[in-house]
């Protein structure tokens, strides 16, 4: 199924890239997901339509017989099958813009939020007509297909995101990145919260790990904010997709300035916000947010921090993306309020993260995970994981599922204190104390040290002749090769 899978987003992506004719790619994947979107809501309709026919009781455009299900109400000139049967027609497009606003007017939850931009002169229509054609050939049923989809979806982020460049970082977390926050953290049960959540990556692997580990979606809330309106769109597509609820805010808005969920404790804060951004500090200098110091205007690092630490329930964790300057900024009050964060035992573990994880920047970055109350008290945990990963093209670099399960579960061996113990240029604990005598700068290469090198047994003087001795070999191999390139440039008339 998973190579299936990975072939259709393939071949969806190289119709969608036709598709995409002059368009900027900021605008062109919104022509797809929407296509991603209205296929899948298409496609749920019509399976509970069909069983309320077999039922044969006229329910069948029975609003409520969809919506008390979860399922959104497709009316017929938004369906599939309407779409599907046009998709060769001039006026393709514009039957595919009036199908979005009849889904919007029939479901209130998506008034605003679907693209209703596929009439537009420069979107070529005969193309538009394979890639839904291409669509068509799919048809699963139940969880397979949510699970396609959801690929689909996701892929096509991760494309958009490497297209569009440092843009892309706007809506488009590292599947990789999201993944160790989320196996580190664990939210089995609990609200979950993101505030600065682009195109819902940290929700949607929160569901994976529920679904590998045998847990149950319904045991999470799911609450989030994003400033960007079309990704505050995206996030809500792409959520309904994975059928996860959430309460996303009313509309889009900065977290700073306009909190939609100013009452909130969450048990789980995941965030990968713009790091090392200026921030609205003006507007907001005197809320009780900053409880650890006023981070400075120029850098909103430490701003995000606290905003978090302010939204953690009593027994809250918090893991978050942010730059490695902020292991060890002293720059306008940033060492003061590190400082104050680890006073208060709040700091639970560090990982240094590897390089060319994203597509959009080359800053290294760094994993903080914060806990109300930490099962450890005093220590801090340090990984040093910069040497982790595999390069899966010239500028890119992911973890493997290995990677993250070895940081995950030495972080979980050393919360329970069960058979954790350091390794040398890899992971170590420190106490405050520690951390202290180091400036309260916590860049894990201070605490990890070197790795140990392996031991040596061999006897320098055996050790000499044996590489004397292949040296010897590769000196007579070179005269070899020399005196063949001779012989071969003496025979079309060339001599050295």
């Amino acid at each position: 199924m998973a190579e299936n899978s990975l072939n259709f987003e393939k071949e969806l992506w190289a119709a969608a890239d036709k598709l995409r004719g002059s368009m900027d790619a900021s605008e062109y994947k919104h022509v797809v997901l929407g296509l991603i979107f209205l296929k899948y809501i298409s496609d749920k309709f019509e399976d509970r339509y069909n069983e309320l026919v077999e039922e044969d009781e006229g329910f069948e455009e029975d609003v409520d017989e969809y919506t008390m299900q979860g399922i959104f109400f497709v009316p017929p000139e938004a369906r599939w099958s309407h779409i599907q049967n046009n998709a060769t027609t001039p006026e393709i497009g514009k039957l595919v813009d009036e199908a979005m606003t009849a889904i919007e007017t029939q479901n209130k939850k998506l008034k605003g939020v679907l693209p209703k931009n596929y009439a537009r002169p420069e979107l070529d229509k005969r193309r538009l007509g394979e890639v839904i054609n291409l669509f068509s050939n799919l048809k699963l049923h139940g969880k397979e297909e949510r699970d396609t989809l959801g690929r689909v979806y996701e892929y096509c982020l991760s494309m958009f995101a490497e297209a569009e460049g440092k843009r892309g970082g706007e809506f488009y977390t590292p599947a990789c990145v999201v993944q160790t926050i989320v196996e580190v953290l664990r939210p089995y049960k609990g609200r979950v919260y993101d505030p600065a959540c682009g195109s819902g990556g940290m929700f949607v692997q929160s569901a994976k790990f529920l679904e590998a580990h045998q847990g149950n979606l319904q045991d999470i809330s799911v609450y989030g904010q994003e400033s960007n309106p079309t990704t505050w769109k995206m996030c809500m597509m792409n959520l309904a997709i994975r059928g996860i609820e959430a309460n996303l805010g009313e509309y889009n808005a900065d977290s700073f300035t306009k909190d939609m969920h100013k009452t909130l404790k969450a048990d789980f804060v995941l965030a990968n916000p713009p790091f090392n951004m200026d921030w609205p500090q003006s507007q907001v200098a005197n809320d009780p947010r900053w409880k650890y110091g006023l981070p400075p205007s120029a850098n909103a690092n430490y701003a995000w921090m606290q905003h978090m630490i302010h939204h953690l329930a009593p027994n809250g964790k918090l893991g978050l993306v942010l730059a490695n300057g902020s292991l060890s900024s002293q720059a306008s009050g940033e060492g003061d309020i590190r400082q104050k964060i680890l006073e208060d035992d709040m700091v639970e573990c560090i990982i240094a993260m590897p390089s060319q994880l994203f597509y959009t920047t080359q800053i290294p970055v760094c994993l903080w995970f914060i806990s109300r109350n930490k099962k450890r008290k005093g220590e801090t945990l340090f990984i040093d994981a910069r040497n982790m990963g595999t390069m899966v093209s010239r500028k890119l670099r992911e973890l493997t599922e290995e990677d993250i399960k070895l940081i995950a579960d030495t972080v979980k061996s050393w919360q329970e204190d069960d058979g954790y113990e350091d390794v040398a240029g890899f992971c170590n604990m420190a106490t405050l104390d520690d951390i202290k005598k180091n400036d309260y700068i916590l860049t894990p290469g201070r605490y990890v040290g070197l790795p140990e090198e392996e031991e040596d047994d061999e006897p320098f003087e055996e050790k000499m002749d044996r590489l004397t001795s292949e040296l010897s070999q590769l000196f007579k191999e070179g005269d070899r090769l020399q005196d063949e390139v001779r012989e071969q440039l003496k025979g079309i008339g060339y001599e050295l």
